[in-house]
């Protein structure tokens, strides 16, 4: 038979010599090399636990000589920090036995029951069981940190009944509400005027396929200030219920900022339009009449001469600014014309 070659600790506390020889002996049919340690004294246990936390599993017999029962239970497994504990006794109790997993117990076998293949698959479950609950408590852990330490608004709401059923402290300081008002809230309570039928229309549309979409939306604070909001939601399970996270980017600013730009620009073209139209017909027609004087058959004294000279000079820099001015607008590239 192929022995299972994963390296295994596990500390055995039993007081009888027999029955830990029998554990050893057992262990070592379906694994290849168990490394045991064996007390004999809750006291000893404790000191084991609190010098060496590398152990994989820890068997537990039931009655010791200085600790027994219930607090036994409770004791180790407060230091055996997510240690797997199998408990062992030589007496069926099923009421005492489903108290026991209660209270943390990866298992309970009888001593008397006991055989090779059983114990390893109980050791192997045990430790399995605990290595998927530790992977969930980091996913937890880290869903956690991701979503409650997030920068930006985030929360998670019932996909039936947009029913809030969880905020982070970045949302809450956004809208002015508090964690608790958030909780008896849906949706569609911080959404402006119109908004609604526009969520009803994603949710219900070509977007309802897609695993991640984005949208922008108005919103509404507690204190009835509108934000210009850009929203990344994706569907997740939360409870047991069909829900949705959304990650919310406030984008006010930013849409003012560009509202401002493309009222600078139509200003702009205007200044333009006037400078290369408006501006330039009459001075296109003082120039006209400079060269009507200098046509005509006028005798001007040499001062009046340098005068209209000094016009005539005057209009033509003025002519070349304004076609200057003219012909950089139209090389300029609007941002509603791109």
């Amino acid at each position: 038979m192929r022995k299972d070659s994963k390296t295994y600790n596990f500390l055995i506390i039993e007081d009888n010599l027999g029955d830990y020889v029998l554990i050893e002996e057992y262990l070592s049919e379906y694994i290849l090399d168990p490394h045991t340690t064996h007390v004999v004294t809750f006291d000893k246990a404790k000191e084991n636990l609190k010098d060496n936390g590398e152990f994989d599993l820890i068997f537990l017999d039931l009655s010791l000589p200085d600790h027994s029962g219930e607090d036994l239970i409770k004791d180790v497994i407060s230091l055996s920090k997510g240690i797997p504990v199998i408990a062992l006794t030589g007496f069926s109790d099923l009421e005492f036995s489903i108290r026991s997993l209660s209270l943390g117990i990866s298992d309970y076998l009888l001593k008397d029951e006991l055989t090779p293949p059983f114990l390893y698959k109980s050791v192997i479950y045990a430790i399995e069981r605990n290595r998927y609950i530790e992977d969930l408590q980091d996913s937890e852990k880290r869903y956690s940190e991701l979503f409650h330490l997030n920068p930006s608004p985030m929360w998670v709401y019932d996909e039936n009944s947009l029913a809030f059923l969880d905020v982070n402290e970045a949302a809450i300081n956004k809208y002015g509400y508090s964690e608790k008002e958030f909780k008896k809230m849906t949706v569609e309570d911080i959404l402006a005027k119109g908004q609604l039928q526009k969520l009803e229309e994603i949710n219900n549309g070509e977007n309802k396929k897609k695993v991640v979409y984005s949208n922008l939306f108005r919103h509404l604070t507690k204190s009835e200030k509108i934000l210009d909001v850009e929203i990344e939601s994706a569907p997740i399970l939360f409870n047991d219920r069909k829900a949705k996270m959304v990650v919310a980017n406030d984008i006010t600013d930013k849409i003012r900022h560009i509202q401002t730009i493309e009222q600078q620009n139509n200003t702009f073209k205007e200044i333009a339009w006037i400078q290369s139209h408006v501006v330039r017909a009459p001075l296109a027609r003082m120039m006209g009449l400079i060269n009507l004087l200098e046509s005509m058959d006028v005798d001007l004294s040499g001062e009046n001469k340098q005068i209209l000279e000094y016009i005539q000079k005057s209009a033509e820099e003025l002519d070349v600014i304004i076609r200057d001015i003219s012909k950089k607008s139209e090389n300029i590239v609007y941002a509603d014309e791109k």
